[in-house]
């Protein structure tokens, strides 16, 4: 069974519906005067974050103390990475001190990964580089999934198109999200400028296009990426401006969407960039709802991961199903 989350591909349908659902139970507490749950009391989460982070950071951290862990909050700027120390030894001696679960945020691609392997605690991939966020995919997947329940509790994955719209070469939620939804069956698009389109694109599980104006009309949610110009170091797009006019979601291509379709951002928004005003607060929008998922979702994952015995720990509350 598993003992990490490193990536959405590490899920199958069973896990994935199992971490769902076990969420919705999780979004429960927080609705409650006191929002707290014994299940991991005598456990303890480390989140690790070598880069900054608002909603992550908080969400993982509420996760924790809902479920009655103990929870340490260290970041680069706090602590000896500031002074030189490796990734390695830093992660090394954290794990020293008894830690059951180490949550990590790293600039670099596959350093969960590493750490998994060095330590005997639990490891969740937080984001790392431009490679993956597997809980912001499976928080995503969530408030969709609500969206779609909600007009019509029957629904099936493999009748909705998800287009993936922006910067997808520096988005690691796009290529968690393309994953996720694969295996749960949706049509994934993924939209973009050339300038924007990783390398490797093709072999992805999803199509490619570089007009965003016919996905538009045609999409059950278009979730709309950041911008990420402190990533960037070359001219991807001429001007600000013409990145809108062609890639961004505004007032006129609001109104050309499906009804009934949504709109998703995993944040934080460029407003007037990638995503207009009007967009992004709109009735549509489930901007909102993947924050206050967000919070649901990791208390389910780590639930899934220590919620059990030392030997059994990513056993979830479904029998044989782990995160």
């Amino acid at each position: 069974m598993k003992r990490h989350l490193l990536s959405a591909a590490d899920l199958s349908v069973d896990e994935v519906a199992s971490i769902l659902d076990l969420a919705e139970e999780m979004s429960a507490v927080q609705s409650r005067p006191v929002k707290k749950l014994p299940a991991l009391r005598g456990r303890t989460v480390v989140n690790l974050f070598f880069e900054d982070s608002t909603r992550t950071r908080s969400s993982f951290e509420l996760a924790g103390k809902w479920l009655s862990a103990d929870v340490i909050n260290i970041s680069a700027k706090g602590s000896s990475v500031s002074k030189g120390e490796s990734l390695r030894d830093t992660v090394l001696t954290v794990a020293a001190m008894g830690v059951d679960a180490l949550v990590i945020r790293h600039m670099a691609s596959g350093a969960p990964l590493q750490a998994s392997q060095w330590v005997d605690a639990h490891v969740v991939n937080a984001g790392d580089g431009t490679h993956e966020h597997p809980t912001q995919a499976l928080l995503d997947a969530y408030a969709m999934r609500r969206h779609f329940r909600a007009a019509d509790p029957g629904f099936s994955w493999a009748d909705k198109t998800v287009a993936v719209v922006g910067d997808l070469t520096h988005s690691r939620v796009a290529r968690s999200n393309v994953l996720l939804l694969r295996t749960l069956g949706a049509r994934v698009v993924l939209v973009a400028p050339p300038t924007l389109l990783p390398s490797g694109v093709d072999s992805w599980p999803a199509e490619v296009c570089t007009d965003l104006d016919p996905v538009v009309e045609s999409a059950d949610v278009l979730m709309m990426l950041r911008v990420q110009r402190e990533r960037m170091s070359g001219g991807y797009f001429p001007t600000p401006r013409e990145y809108t006019v062609g890639y961004g979601l505004t007032r006129d291509r609001l109104a050309r969407m499906k009804p009934g379709a949504a709109i998703a951002h995993p944040g934080p928004m460029n407003r007037g960039l990638e995503i207009s005003a009007d967009a992004a607060d709109s009735a549509a929008s489930l901007v909102l709802d993947q924050v206050a998922s967000g919070v649901a979702v990791r208390m389910s994952v780590l639930y899934h991961l220590l919620g059990g015995s030392d030997e059994d720990a990513a056993a979830g509350p479904s029998k044989g199903t782990t995160a």
